[in-house]
């Protein structure tokens, strides 16, 4: 019996389910566009197999080792860490009897998705059969069908798009540009290394990107000049966008004497907290008007307590499931930037947030008003059927559906992102089938709408 019911997350109510299956059947099988995400591009650049079940869905996907443990279970028990040397049967074991704690969660929705569709595997996960799991996955791993490249293609994935250090040296990218694949992968410029003074390590990475660009980096011209040399690197690889992890979408406009002053303080490691968290201000702003000159659109992701815990992130690093959700101000914060950018129509800014309580009150009225903001999906923490729509009824009224930016599903999981794309595909029909039902909507201009969601506002916003 499949895991799987053809009705997942429609309308319960019959005649919007019927609406909301008429919707879904337009758009379930449009190509996806990934244009924000984490995958790594060395697994498409080698085309290497996966290596076994564990590393393939449990050591790169914080969402499910996080859950783990906070059960108690360790991390290096999972595969996780250079000092672990875990069997992965063993780890799988270990996942499959705490299958039951991802109920009611969308990891568990994503996993199911793939293990029905890509494996077909019709029964629910569990202790009994984790072995029967492991082998299937592995031997189905071993199939020139499931190696990285195939399955670009398998998933209909027209564009992704990866995250990218400005120290990165793109060779994976300039690999896979000369092969011609049928799904185009490009680089984001991710520059937090080098513009966030708290990023370990920063002064050091500030030194590399000047030998990188042979620009001088100790100087506040030469810094700036390196940034935009970097950011022309990544568009020529086809690059369309940048990506800020800020703590806060705090900016300032301070003028060229302060920015340098100030940028020296840094650098010399003078400075306070306060002056790091006045940096990464100015540096959005700057980043802003580098965007206006070049076209890269721009994303800010803030509102993330990174590496809550300190003990994790010690033995760990970064990105281990210790980064915590935080209130965010958008109005007071974001005002130096649109003060002297927001009424540019040739930048685009993408917000993104955790702190869902800004929707209808900051989010929706910004974008609804200034013409370089959209809003990005539902984001992280939210990226479940429940944040999908409530996103949409807090956004909605004020913003509309075109000051947002259709989904993306900033993933490190490969094999999730098919099914987070039906996840987002179903609930937006759902929404979308109550407003026609309420006679808010023409079915016609709901189907116009499902498409633009699933595929072309997020072609047309990267510039795809």
């Amino acid at each position: 019996m499949s895991i799987l019911n053809d009705d997942r997350l429609l309308p319960a109510e019959t005649e919007t389910r019927r609406i909301a299956r008429r919707l879904y059947a337009e758009i379930c099988t449009l190509p996806i566009l990934s244009p924000h995400g984490h995958t790594n591009a060395e697994w498409f650049a080698t085309d290497q197999p996966f290596p076994n079940p564990a590393q393939l869905f449990i050591v790169p996907d914080h969402y499910i080792f996080r859950m783990l443990y906070s059960q108690g279970i360790p991390l290096s028990s999972l595969g996780i860490g250079p000092e672990s040397s875990a069997d992965p049967r063993k780890v799988w074991r270990l996942f499959a009897e705490h299958y039951y704690l991802f109920r009611g969660t969308p990891t568990r929705i994503w996993l199911d998705y793939a293990f029905e569709t890509l494996f077909g595997l019709e029964t629910r996960l569990g202790a009994t059969n984790a072995d029967e799991y492991y082998d299937s996955i592995s031997e189905h791993l071993q199939r020139a069908e499931f190696r990285p490249r195939a399955l670009l293609a398998r998933f209909r994935i027209e564009v992704l798009a990866t995250t990218d250090s400005p120290l990165d040296s793109l060779e994976h990218h300039k690999t896979l540009q000369s092969l011609g694949l049928q799904t185009t992968v490009l680089p984001t410029f991710r520059p937090d290394p080098v513009v966030d003074p708290d990023f370990s390590g920063f002064q050091q990475s500030v030194e590399r990107l000047g030998h990188a660009t042979r620009e001088d980096t100790a100087t506040w011209s030469g810094y700036l000049t390196a940034l935009r040399k970097t950011r022309e690197r990544f568009k020529a690889l086809g690059g369309t966008a940048t990506d800020h992890g800020h703590p806060t979408p705090a900016t300032a406009d301070l003028n060229p004497s302060a920015a340098a002053t100030l940028f020296e303080k840094i650098l010399a490691r003078k400075s306070s907290p306060e002056d790091h968290e006045l940096f990464r201000a100015q540096m959005l702003t700057e980043m802003a008007a580098m965007s206006l000159d070049d076209g890269l659109v721009m994303q800010i992701h803030p509102g993330s307590f990174r590496n809550h815990n300190t003990r994790l992130y010690e033995r760990f690093g970064r990105d281990i499931g210790a980064d915590i959700p935080m209130a965010t101000d958008y109005v007071n914060n974001l005002r130096p930037l649109l003060q002297r950018f927001g009424n540019e129509t040739a930048l685009t800014i993408i917000l993104f947030t955790l702190d869902e309580s800004t929707y209808s009150r900051e989010l929706a009225p910004l974008a609804g008003h200034y013409p370089c903001l959209k809003l990005g999906p539902a984001w992280w923490f939210h990226d479940s059927p429940e944040g999908m729509m409530r996103f949409r009824e807090q956004t909605t009224e004020t913003a509309g559906f075109y000051n947002t930016v259709g989904f993306n599903d900033d993933t490190r999981a490969f094999l999730s992102i098919p099914a987070r794309h039906d996840v987002a595909r179903r609930v937006d029909c759902a929404f979308l089938a109550r407003l026609v039902a309420g006679h808010r909507l023409d079915e016609d201009e709901a189907v116009e709408v499902a498409r633009d969601l699933a595929y072309n506002l997020v072609r047309r916003t990267y510039h795809l």
